[in-house]
């Protein structure tokens, strides 16, 4: 694919006169990106304007060059033509700051209320057509604040916008940037920020409050006070390609000036009886599950979150696969679920 697209770059370097300045900063940027149908898109558009413009031959030469590359990607690589840019692994200090992976989570994976779910799919929407957004003087939503209880899909929306948009995940480890010498923290922001900037990826602050607590806290500090005012601004100043989110538990410990930064604010919150009743058909997809009473199990997960209503369907698969059977018995997912909400009002009490 890469060598494909640098078959048409030299062609077209040899007649970038008939290339509008944008339409070849259009190219560059959409090669970089590894968006192959933006690209061939745009080449077209030139060999289109080749041909207005009198230069037939070259018109037809790079229509041909189009076909031959598209051609042979769909023989040799995925179907869409799209693939993630090699693994980019935090160098350096970056390395204490930052964990990255691959993740292959897709929307689908996730059981999400319809509204929260449809304002997601419109986050991805305005990220794959950000160029053409911004060609109209507009900016795709890419500051976002996730907010809710434990276990509810936070961390997992992360990966699915990330799997959606074959991007990086880079998670930002808390413990290394906040150190006891609070002077090097905002050193350590920026080096955050410049990696946001320079490697396109979704970015992910999880337990963000311990970042972005109120600043007029009882426990407060002026240098604690320096560094939120110091996120508040990288955050203000970022117009990078990279998807910024922030975790927490807490909203109401969050800064009342963090809400003006972010795009959008996605709310979290524990499963209905049918949000939990899908959760537990997509975990136990893979098993007999016709003994189920799933209006049962779903009075069970009853306060339960995403999270865990997952380990308690694995808890009943596992019974299922240790008695040498694949079929889950309503009893045991039960009393699996049973489990988590005794364990669930321990911690409360």
């Amino acid at each position: 694919m890469t060598q494909g697209r640098l078959l048409i770059n030299s062609e077209m370097n040899q007649r970038a006169a008939v290339a509008t300045a944008d339409q070849v900063k259009a190219l560059i940027r959409s090669h970089a990106d590894g968006d192959d149908t933006r690209f061939y898109a745009i080449a077209m558009q030139v060999a289109a304007q080749a041909a207005r413009s009198g230069h037939g031959k070259f018109a037809l030469d790079l229509r041909g060059l189009v076909d031959q590359v598209k051609a042979r990607s769909k023989a040799t690589g995925p179907g869409n033509g799209s693939k993630p840019v090699p693994l980019a692994q935090p160098r350096g200090e970056l390395a204490g700051l930052l964990t990255v992976g691959y993740p292959k989570t897709r929307m689908v994976d996730m059981a999400l209320p319809e509204v929260l779910s449809a304002r997601l799919e419109r986050v991805l929407i305005e990220q794959r057509e950000r160029y053409r957004l911004r060609e109209h003087g507009l900016s795709p939503m890419r500051k976002l604040l996730l907010v809710g209880p434990p276990g509810t899909g936070k961390t997992m929306t992360a990966a699915a916008l990330a799997g959606e948009l074959c991007l990086p995940l880079f998670s930002i480890q808390l413990d290394g940037l906040i150190t006891k010498y609070m002077g090097e923290t905002a050193a350590k922001l920026r080096l955050v920020f410049d990696a946001i900037r320079s490697t396109r990826g979704v970015y992910l602050f999880d337990e963000f409050d311990a970042l972005g607590g109120e600043r007029g806290s009882g426990n407060d500090v002026g240098e604690i006070r320096r560094v939120l005012n110091s996120f508040l601004q990288f955050l203000e100043q970022d117009d990078s390609d990279s998807i910024v989110l922030g975790a927490t538990n807490h909203v109401g410990l969050l800064d009342r000036a963090l809400f003006r930064r972010f795009h959008a604010v996605f709310e979290y919150s524990a499963p209905t009886a049918e949000i939990a009743t899908r959760v537990m058909r997509g975990r136990l997809a893979l098993l007999d599950t016709s003994n189920v009473e799933w209006h049962v199990a779903a009075r069970a997960a009853e306060g339960l979150s995403h999270a865990e209503i997952a380990m308690a369907c694995e808890q009943a698969a596992k019974n299922a696969i240790l008695n040498h059977t694949a079929i889950v018995r309503n009893a045991e997912l039960v009393a699996a679920l049973s489990e988590r909400s005794s364990a669930h009002a321990s911690a409360r009490d």
